[in-house]
């Protein structure tokens, strides 16, 4: 599953806090994590006195699962997979495949390739980047302020990976996928102004404008009645271009 830390891998249980300490590490791959920084996000601002010595023991656990997933030894696994640093402890990311890292690769390629002009590839570029996408980001992971953070970055980043390739098709005349693709997004996200926008358009350049509306309407009866707020400028703008406009354009 796509950034998650799953209860069980190849077979193999993990309990909750060994699973935070392990997301810790994949997130911060490449990095050391200090001590202190596992201690806050597992116990808050009031460790227990026996919170170095539990941690040492989740440390070791994710060894121990390391090995049996790489088929390593468990030396191996600690002098060049989760190394210890300088007060803290590290995962080397050469010797993991993270979808993480390769979601914004292909993410940044994408988006320099639709710059460059080349839209077919830019949007496969998208599409290959967001498929890899299988759940939430860090499901099944209990979180503390660190992957909180993280977690909330890695959505914003798919949602802005979703955003930039539905712009694209729209400009290539594909409708149809991103209606699609928009319609499921915004069931997921319901008050995101800026994906229902995209949606809208792309119904009303289908020909769909009474269901384009339909989106606006409901999105600001959404808002107001949710958050207390009206559509900002863009969607009343968009919303007064589809009722001026001849099907098919907006």
């Amino acid at each position: 599953m796509y950034l998650g830390v799953s209860a069980s891998a190849e077979g193999v249980a993990i309990a909750p806090k060994v699973r935070t300490v392990m997301a810790m590490l994949l997130v911060h791959a490449d990095q050391v994590v200090p001590v202190h920084t596992f201690m806050r996000e597992l116990w808050g601002e009031r460790p227990p006195a026996t919170a170095l010595r539990t941690l040492q023991t989740y440390i070791l656990n994710c060894r121990k699962t390391l090995s049996r997933v790489t088929g390593r030894s468990a030396t191996h696994v600690a002098q060049e997979i989760l190394v210890t640093g300088a007060d803290g402890y590290g995962l080397r990311g050469t010797h993991a495949r993270l979808d993480w890292r390769e979601f914004e690769r292909l993410k940044n390629l994408g988006t320099k390739a639709l710059e460059g002009g080349q839209c077919a590839a830019g949007i496969e570029l998208l599409d290959a980047a967001l498929a890899l996408w299988r759940g939430d980001a860090l499901v099944d992971t209990p979180e503390g302020p660190v992957l909180h953070s993280k977690r909330r970055f890695f959505e914003e980043s798919r949602l802005d990976a979703i955003a930039v390739r539905a712009e694209a098709q729209i400009k290539a005349g594909l409708h149809q996928r991103a209606i699609t693709q928009l319609a499921a997004v915004t069931t997921e996200h319901t008050l995101h102004e800026g994906l229902h926008a995209q949606y809208a358009r792309a119904l009303a350049l289908g020909g769909r404008r009474a269901e384009a509306l339909g989106v606006l309407r409901t999105l600001r009866t959404r808002l107001v009645s949710e958050i207390g707020i009206e559509p900002g400028a863009p969607l009343r703008e968009l919303q007064l271009a589809i009722l001026k406009s001849e099907p098919g354009a907006v």
